[in-house]
């Protein structure tokens, strides 16, 4: 089996500061895709991720605001033998809620923080079987998310730097518009999920 893994994540300028009154601004994107090949065919999966934030600095080390994201992945499975049951699943994902941040200063170069957002969330999925005549079916979720993600600011110069994030937890409750269909996500990736971003503090 051959496998192909390409990762790339790339965290839009990040505004923060630690200091009450102050305004942050931030965002990461990420896209990732997968290739696998089997004897019978092959499987490829892409991803795209984008989350932007905008909060305020109320009080010292505690920041509220707002946040979003958008999340759309592909998965084919091409059969080599019969191509007419080639499979594509397409899922896009939206959301927009709210956001606490608490961060502590542990020297001049390095700062921990902590975010918990919660909000409402839209998914959309698309199904195709490439028959001699395509079936398409859709279905659509609504709901609610909860999620927690910690993180480390490397300051390198003149509070101009890199954020470090190690995974988190993420949960989701949301029901079909179509059948009243539930669908329920706990996600515990401490450790196991690894990105950079860029960020500028003033």
């Amino acid at each position: 089996m051959k496998k192909m893994l390409l990762v790339l994540a790339l965290a839009v300028v990040s505004f923060a500061n630690a200091q009450k009154g102050t305004y942050l601004v931030s965002g990461n994107m990420s896209f990732w895709s997968d290739k696998n090949s089997y004897q019978d065919g092959d499987s490829k999966v892409k991803n795209f991720n984008f989350s932007p934030k905008v909060g305020y600095q109320f009080k010292d080390n505690w920041t509220v605001g707002a946040e979003a994201g958008f999340s759309s992945s592909k998965n084919e499975h091409t059969y080599s033998e019969n191509a007419m049951n080639n499979l594509e699943s397409i899922t896009k994902n939206y959301s927009v809620g709210a956001f606490v941040r608490y961060s502590k200063s542990l020297s001049q170069m390095f700062l921990l923080y902590a975010d918990l957002g919660a909000g409402y969330k839209n998914s959309k999925e698309t199904y195709t079987n490439y028959l001699s005549d395509p079936a398409t079916f859709k279905n659509t979720f609504d709901g609610i998310y909860a999620s927690f993600a910690p993180g480390l600011f490397l300051n390198i110069k003149n509070n101009f730097g890199l954020n470090f994030g190690i995974g988190g937890i993420t949960y989701s409750n949301t029901k079909s518009d179509q059948n009243n269909e539930g669908n329920s996500n706990f996600y515990f990736n401490f450790g196991q999920s690894f990105n950079i971003g860029l960020s500028k503090n003033f």
